[in-house]
């Protein structure tokens, strides 16, 4: 297999505009994850920006960006045009979907979720975490992913993403972390597939794979990474890196 990266970032967030170019420590935002990207050593990286000032931030950081139409409905359409632009001979098979809002995502989990697409044969794989704190499953902004996991409990295959709590009942609960493995062609066959009921009303894009007949499978990691969402996020990403020197 031959991987790629692709990073989709826009300026026009709700809850924090301009975000990709946010300062963290004196760095972008989108420069830190490009970082990370790199670190993980999978593949090539490309930043697919919606605006010309992410791509200049980029670039003027070493890396490479492509710029894509700023009005595209997703982030999945965002990467699959990126793709289509940088690799029209079809060299890469393996699309790794990494969000422009993980500054802090550990290189780790980005070669764990490539693992998972390896060596189960699905046609799209994710990472989870087990939820700490009890409040967080009953929380509609952290996403849980109901799976079946192997004896060894670190690889899953995922039934259903939801925002209330789930499974029911007593036990672990595992919040999905917003980074996907998509084989090329279940790439472009799930961005060809139009919004699906659950999806619009879980406000989940992943549930739109599922509704489809779509494999999708689960690697479990340490952690839930901070995203960058809000500016209180924004704060806690500034003073963890500021607690790493």
């Amino acid at each position: 297999m031959k991987p790629i990266v692709l990073i989709p970032a826009r300026m026009a967030s709700t809850r924090l505009p301009g975000k990709p170019l946010a300062d963290i420590g004196g760095v972008a935002m989108i420069v830190r994850v490009w970082r990370q990207a790199m670190a993980a050593k999978i593949g090539p990286v490309v930043v697919a920006a919606g605006e010309r000032e992410i791509a200049e931030a980029v670039e003027a950081a070493g890396g490479r960006a492509v710029l894509t139409a700023a009005d595209l409905p997703s982030g999945s359409d965002r990467i699959f045009a990126a793709l289509n632009a940088v690799d029209r001979g079809f060299e890469h098979d393996v699309v790794v979907n990494l969000q422009g809002d993980l500054p802090l995502i550990d290189p780790a989990a980005v070669r764990a979720s490539l693992d998972a697409l390896v060596t189960t044969g699905s046609d799209i794989a994710t990472l989870a975490a087990e939820l700490d704190e009890d409040a967080d499953a009953d929380n509609p902004n952290v996403t849980k992913v109901v799976a079946t996991w192997d004896v060894g409990g670190t690889r899953g295959r995922c039934h259903y993403f939801t925002r209330a709590r789930a499974p029911w009942g007593k036990g672990p609960c595992f919040a999905h972390i917003g980074l996907y493995v998509y084989r090329r062609e279940a790439l472009q066959r799930f961005v060809s597939l139009q919004p699906s009921p659950l999806e619009k009303r879980e406000k989940l894009e992943q549930l739109r794979a599922l509704e489809a007949g779509m494999s999708i499978s689960v690697e479990r990691v340490d952690e839930v990474p901070l995203s960058v969402d809000t500016p209180e996020d924004l704060e806690r990403a500034r003073a963890a890196v500021k607690g790493k020197g």
